[in-house]
């Protein structure tokens, strides 16, 4: 069961979020928090596997909240900031924080179920309508601060080269695919890809898999 924690200001939205959820037989909303501060604290109490998140609220805002959230050791649940586009800078703060993955508000239901879904499974989930102007801007400028497991690697920032197939895997990984979609494309198992995908990350020294493609478009390793 995955379980998920609401973060937003807006009771009408939490409510929207907590019933296309709830319809779900592999998804339980466990909390629903309206501040950012309230958000930390719940995440510590409960726990979730996933937490959506708001970035403009009320105490404190969600990039500050989703730092909070990284930088305790003890909450291993992957943050998705739900924001709107015409406000994306607050994308590449949250994304510098420690997120996970980022969709937009006018997202369908489909969309908010499938992100849950991978970021319970380990995959970073970027909207497409943002992933490039994400990327392109990270790319050229943005810095990587956020508390993580690992600092990612310099000289040439690999720890090692990777093999072709991880290339292959890295590539794919930058074209926002989920791991369904890269064993598809490579004809390989799912449990084969995720071996693929942690040794990059390893090897990167990338804490997720949106950093992993940041560091891969910043340095030209695809």
């Amino acid at each position: 069961m995955i379980r998920v924690l609401i973060v937003d200001d807006h009771a009408m939205l939490r409510a929207g979020f907590r019933t296309i959820l709830g319809t779900q037989p592999d998804i339980e909303v466990v909390g629903e928090a309206a501040t950012g501060a309230e958000g930390v604290e719940l995440a510590a109490r409960l726990l979730p596997d996933v937490i959506t998140m708001d970035v403009q609220m009320p105490d404190m805002d969600g990039i500050e909240a989703t730092r909070r959230i990284v930088a305790d050791a003890e909450i291993t649940a992957s943050v998705a900031i739900i924001t709107t586009f015409d406000r994306d800078e607050y994308l590449f703060q949250a994304l510098d924080a420690g997120a996970g993955g980022f969709l937009l508000k006018n997202a369908g239901p489909e969309e908010l179920i499938t992100a849950v879904r991978a970021l319970a499974a380990g995959d970073g989930i970027l909207a497409p309508e943002v992933t490039r102007r994400v990327l392109a801007r990270f790319a050229a400028s943005a810095p990587l601060t956020a508390p993580a497991p690992a600092a990612p690697r310099d000289e040439g920032v690999l720890a090692e080269p990777l093999t072709e197939r991880e290339g292959e895997v890295l590539t794919l990984m930058t074209d926002a695919r989920s791991n369904a979609e890269i064993a598809r494309a490579l004809f390989i198992g799912e449990a084969t890809v995720k071996t693929h995908v942690s040794r990059v990350l390893q090897k990167l020294g990338a804490r997720d898999r949106v950093q992993a493609i940041v560091l891969a478009h910043r340095h030209g390793l695809t």
